[in-house]
């Protein structure tokens, strides 16, 4: 008899708010759909790229900087992390599944168009890691203690008077894109006609929920309740003012793969609709290491191809165009020109 109380009231709750619950229903029946049948990681190996530019004397070049997002809600209950030993994420494992769960009922039952697991948003140690990235480029005693062409790169990710123009990318998801406003704070506050163009070719290689988006399709991102709750920035103002969301087509399609979205990026970055030499693109780490194993030379051992980047790491490189007899564009990433410039791998 004690049940029925709490089922009526639960029934009542999501019948107040039926559109979020049907859209979290598709939501999940999508998220289901792709685990089972995308092909997201599946994909011929192409040629090494390096013996196309044997002889080029002028490739075409671009400067990428390459920023992982904060560590997420996703990561924090699936994932051990470095802030933790094996042991702590053994017996807390249990304890913060069912935290995760909990949470995710509460946010259907208010009628939230958000969660724990789908498109995880930055957990609280993720902002805390951005926050950290945003202190390290905005310090006056960072440029001090850099080389010259690591203070050029600070330089260009802040914007600095004088610095060479750069374009921001992203991808859709919320914990890439929490992270670019956070850590770009101070330069979007000084620049607020500068947006961060959404790019659906950045979306993560995986079939993992956390993958897709929520956001639908050139609609603005919602803050998550836990960047609602920072001091760090006003999320939710740079999402609806600096966030520019028209290539977003609400999620990647079912018969797409890493590789494809990988060659988007390139063909974009080198078309004419970017005139900037510089690039900065805020992603995941399984997209960007999948990208150095593909754009480096096949015999560079680089730390890259096997390990991830950090969370909040910050990587530059050179990626190089040149195009063959036959019309075909090939990229390349110039070995040497790899440089952490904050976290690394």
């Amino acid at each position: 008899i004690l049940w029925r109380p709490v089922v009526l009231v639960v029934a009542a709750m999501l019948m107040l708010h039926l559109p979020t619950l049907l859209y979290k229903a598709r939501l999940t029946l999508q998220g289901v759909f792709y685990l089972l049948f995308c092909n997201d990681k599946s994909w011929k190996k192409p040629l090494d790229p390096k013996p196309f530019f044997k002889g080029v004397k002028n490739p075409e070049r671009k400067t990428i900087i390459f920023i992982r997002h904060g560590e997420s809600t996703w990561n924090d209950t699936f994932n051990k992390g470095k802030h933790r030993s094996l042991l702590v994420f053994i017996l807390g494992y249990i304890p913060g599944l069912v935290k995760s769960l909990l949470y995710e009922c509460y946010l259907l039952l208010t009628g939230r168009i958000d969660s724990w697991f789908y498109d995880s948003p930055l957990s609280y140690l993720g902002l805390s890691q951005v926050d950290d990235l945003a202190r390290f480029l905005e310090s006056k005693e960072t440029l001090k203690s850099l080389n010259p062409p690591e203070k050029e790169l600070v330089e260009i990710l802040r914007g600095d008077p004088g610095a060479p123009r750069s374009h921001l990318f992203c991808s859709s998801l919320r914990r890439a894109l929490s992270t670019m406003a956070g850590a770009f704070r101070e330069r979007l506050s000084k620049r607020p006609e500068e947006k961060i163009l959404v790019q659906p070719c950045l979306q993560e290689i995986s079939r993992n929920p956390d993958t897709l988006s929520i956001t639908p399709a050139h609609k603005q991102v919602t803050a998550s309740w836990i960047d609602r709750d920072s001091k760090m920035c006003d999320f939710q103002n740079i999402f609806n003012n600096q966030i520019d969301m028209s290539l977003h087509i609400g999620n990647k399609p079912i018969d797409t793969n890493g590789l494809k979205r990988m060659n988007a990026f390139c063909d974009h970055v080198f078309g004419n609709d970017v005139t900037e030499d510089y690039v900065i693109v805020g992603g995941h780490s399984i997209w960007f290491r999948y990208f150095f194993r593909t754009y480096l030379p096949y015999s560079s051992t680089h730390i890259s191809k096997t390990s991830k980047v950090v969370n909040c790491g910050t990587v530059a490189f050179t990626l190089l165009k040149t195009t063959t007899t036959d019309k075909k564009d090939v990229y390349m990433i110039e070995p040497e020109s790899i440089k952490v410039v904050y976290g690394g791998f």
